[in-house]
């Protein structure tokens, strides 16, 4: 799969909601209604972080949910890339780029949404083919007002920004022309999910699907 292959198939998870649940699953028990939570809230785009022992058997679990498409978040290797694919992840974000990352997206077969923070790192990827990308840390590097202004030499590029993202401040990047979508931790809170409280996590869902009609 090419870069370019990679960027179409990104494109359209993107846009099938206006935010990217950005999740850190510590029970697998979680991750199946957590899933089934955020679906029925309106976002069926879910990123599962690879930080915690139990994140491809939640990858696994949340596959299997209808209405849903998991991907596999901090793709830090080649290993990650391969096992988040055999996971059954049907994309994957990395917060940053290098060429073992590229190849194992292109080798395995996994959509990619490559980070980069800076002018050069966004033209380095895009000359890869990738037109679609992850803008990380976005609030402690610019925010809104950077991706505005990257938009005038480089508008051929679309972001998901996510870093430091809430409720408050998703408007002022999904009100600009290159913005898909952002990912957000704020609709998973660690302790609704610890109190099985999967109401709440559906109507934060529902709220933040609402950002945009």
């Amino acid at each position: 799969m090419t870069p370019a292959e990679q960027s179409r198939q990104a494109l359209q998870v993107c846009r099938l909601a206006p935010v990217v649940p950005v999740l850190v699953v510590e029970d697998p028990a979680h991750a199946r209604p957590l899933a089934e939570a955020l679906v029925a809230g309106g976002l069926p785009a879910l990123e599962v972080t690879l930080r915690t022992p139990c994140a491809l058997d939640a990858i696994r679990r949340m596959a299997e949910v209808p209405g849903g498409q998991v991907g596999a978040g901090t793709l830090l290797t080649r290993a990650d890339v391969k096992a988040a694919k055999e996971a059954g992840a049907t994309f994957g974000v990395s917060p940053g780029s290098t060429p073992a990352i590229i190849d194992a997206a292109c080798e395995f077969g996994l959509p990619l949404l490559p980070g980069a923070v800076t002018a050069s790192e966004i033209m380095h990827l895009l000359e890869k083919g990738y037109t679609v990308q992850k803008f990380f840390p976005a609030e402690q590097s610019g925010g809104a007002a950077f991706l505005k202004s990257i938009g005038g030499p480089l508008p051929q590029v679309s972001f998901c920004p996510t870093g430091g993202i809430g409720l408050k401040t998703a408007p002022d990047y999904l009100g600009l022309a290159n913005i898909l979508c952002v990912g957000g931790s704020w609709i998973a809170p660690k302790e609704a999910m610890a109190a099985g409280d999967w109401a709440r996590i559906t109507r934060l869902a529902a709220e933040a699907r609402a950002l945009r009609p």
